[in-house]
């Protein structure tokens, strides 16, 4: 039997969301290739100021989602991510994780697919930003290149930030972790901050809709180094679920929830 996915069965949205988020398309696309294109000088000078520049982008698309569609960010739980470098292990529900959360950590080199950098501009920027770039198709030396890469973004503070599904997900899907985030914690020795989100509702996947609600952003206590493997594995998923649910069941009971936090029948057989 194959594995249950979200039902992607959904009421149209209203004349108010279609519009907002056309408007919102435009202006996001036009906004983001100004700020390749204009900003490509950045290529040339230091690393700060290239992610100064993305740090910059990332704001200003957050303000216009909530200028234009209505949709807020809330931030909880900032203070459990430490000065220092770190693990982060996050959930990845939506593009808006992308920008919407680079400004908040301070230095972060995020594990992305390899294959991204051959993309004008935005490929370059990745390489510039010295993210942890991955070939997936080869898994065993990809994961010593992770290693190593992640180890030396440590050394000088930065926080180390992964999606360990390696794709967005529809909010309430069943997770599939993948094993390479428990080797990074294993070989890093760091504390490790799991990140709760619930931004697939309001910026689904594969849509063009932008719902206004609140996203909110939930920092997790973090978790020390050393743990066994099966201990920590089961801590981090159980920590980062749980909250992610709850974040969807409070938006459900919002004046104004959208569609996906109020889905009844979250799962259907292929």
């Amino acid at each position: 039997m194959a594995e249950p996915k979200l039902s992607p069965s959904l009421p149209p949205p209203g004349a108010l969301v279609i519009i907002r988020s056309l408007i919102y398309f435009v202006v996001f696309y036009v906004v983001t290739a100004l700020y390749l294109v204009l900003g490509s000088w950045l290529l040339v000078g230091p690393r700060s100021w290239a992610m100064k520049g993305l740090e910059v982008h990332g704001r200003t698309c957050v303000w216009l989602l909530r200028l234009i569609c209505g949709t807020k960010l809330e931030v909880r739980g900032h203070e459990n991510l430490p000065k220092t470098g770190c693990l982060v292990i996050s959930k990845h529900q939506s593009a808006w994780d992308t920008f919407g959360l680079i400004s908040l950590f301070r230095d972060p080199a995020i594990v992305l697919k390899d294959e991204l950098k051959w993309i004008p501009f935005y490929g370059w920027f990745c390489v510039k930003f010295e993210h942890i770039l991955v070939k997936r198709e080869k898994a065993s030396a990809a994961l010593k290149s992770m290693i190593r890469d992640a180890k030396q973004r440590i050394s000088i503070g930065r926080e180390v930030v992964i999606f360990p599904e390696g794709t967005r997900t529809i909010p309430g899907a069943p997770p599939d972790y993948k094993p390479g985030y428990v080797a990074l914690y294993e070989a890093l020795g760091v504390v490790t901050v799991p990140l709760a989100l619930n931004s697939g509702l309001f910026w689904p996947r594969r849509s063009l809709w932008r719902y206004p609600g609140t996203i909110v952003v939930q920092f997790l206590p973090p978790l020390p180094p050393g743990l066994p493997r099966a201990e920590f594995r089961t801590r981090i998923e159980t920590a980062i679920e749980a909250a992610s649910t709850r974040l969807i069941e409070e938006a459900a009971r919002g004046p104004s929830p959208p569609p996906l936090a109020t889905l009844k029948e979250r799962t259907i057989a292929d």
